[in-house]
């Protein structure tokens, strides 16, 4: 409910503006074509009135493309000709002018549904009742179609500037099939990449340990002093837990049992625990979502965690997870000294695993912070 009033909110907002630009295109297009009828009777003018023309075209669709962005979430392609923006104005005022009458009846519907309050608040002698109540439920029911409409033609909106500014249908298959090549390849070089750091991470940390452990081992069983052979023990079973722990990070860090026990909330909680510096976790999700969504959730937070304590010294970091829009959100942020790296190898990892996943993964880190990673992922 709540991120409906929130779109039409927007929408509303995005068609008051339209309805104010519609006024700016109509005079335009008249004045544009009124100057091509003299490119007709005056041919040798024809680049000295189209180059300002065609600009001013350009000028004000940039305007559209960034209110329909801003507003009616709607994208278009910035590869568009100067005449298909000439075209667009010439067919966009209209819905700006129908825009403008759907708000009029948003008002209209809204002052009448809410007539019976003032009216119970202002008139002492209320005697048509009945009357008062057709006019509210008429109002309340107005107000209904009309905010129908704010979506409908927010709709509209976007399918005209698709239309006449682009991307084609063909070309946002072409695009698509690109985008889905290189996630496929991206995904394929995570997962090696990711194999490489297991097999470091065995090499350097568990082997290293169970190395020592067999040669703290052998030694005690060559030595014959028992002092010796017990302190040589001692130190074997030192090892043997040192081993373990470490045995346990690697598996910790391939996959967290945890999150399918007891699901993303609880693994992020434990990331937070295990951390060096104060984490809060701020979850707002009201569901589990899918595994492979909170499986990239996990691991951004993870990572952007790991980076934090190792590079940025912090004093404190905030995950907050939540929906917005039909997506899901996930931003880690901390007090650090920032300068992070965007292309290193673990946050070129974690963009990876998001565009796998339709996603988008943006950092944020000015030389003395703080530093931002907010990552969007579609989710259901």
């Amino acid at each position: 409910m709540r991120d409906m009033v929130r779109r039409v909110t927007r929408c509303a907002v995005g068609l008051i503006w339209g309805a104010a630009a519609a006024v700016v295109e109509l005079l335009y297009t008249l004045l544009a074509g009124l100057l091509l009828l003299l490119v007709v009777a005056w041919p040798r003018g024809r680049r000295a009135v189209l180059r300002p023309v065609l600009a001013g075209a350009r000028s004000l669709t940039e305007l559209n493309r960034t209110r329909l962005r801003t507003w009616l979430r709607a994208h278009t392609s910035p590869a568009y000709e100067d005449t298909q923006a000439l075209g667009y104005l010439a067919c966009r005022w209209t819905l700006g002018v129908l825009g403008a009458v759907v708000m009029l009846s948003v008002a209209i519907g809204l002052g009448y549904g809410t007539s019976w309050l003032y009216l119970w608040l202002l008139v002492d002698d209320i005697r048509n009742t009945a009357s008062i109540v057709y006019t509210s439920l008429g109002g309340l029911f107005l107000l209904f179609l009309a905010v129908q409409g704010i979506l409908a033609v927010a709709e509209l909106e976007g399918k005209l500037a698709r239309r006449l500014l682009g991307p084609r249908h063909q070309d946002a298959l072409e695009r698509r099939i690109a985008e889905l090549s290189a996630s496929r390849a991206a995904v394929v070089d995570a997962v090696n990449d990711e194999r490489r750091r297991i097999e470091r991470d065995l090499h350097d940390g568990v082997q290293q340990r169970l190395v020592a452990l067999g040669m703290l081992l052998g030694r005690a069983l060559r030595s014959e002093d028992p002092a010796r052979t017990d302190r040589l023990l001692r130190q074997a079973h030192g090892e043997s837990r040192q081993a373990l722990d470490d045995l346990r990070e690697v598996a910790w860090r391939i996959y967290p049992t945890t999150l399918d026990e007891a699901g993303l909330r609880a693994a992020l909680e434990t990331v937070a625990e295990r951390a060096s510096v104060p984490v809060r976790v701020e979850y707002g999700l009201a569901g589990e979502p899918e595994r492979a969504v909170g499986t990239v959730v996990y691991f951004v937070v993870c990572e952007a965690v790991t980076n934090a304590v190792k590079h940025a010294t912090p004093t404190r970091i905030v995950v907050e997870v939540g929906s917005k829009e039909g997506a899901l959100y996930v931003s880690v942020e901390d007090d650090g000294k920032g300068g992070a790296n965007a292309t290193g190898s673990g946050l070129f990892g974690l963009a990876r695993r998001v565009a796998a996943l339709d996603g988008r993964l943006e950092v944020r880190s000015p030389p003395g912070g703080p530093t931002l990673v907010t990552a969007e992922l579609p989710c259901a």
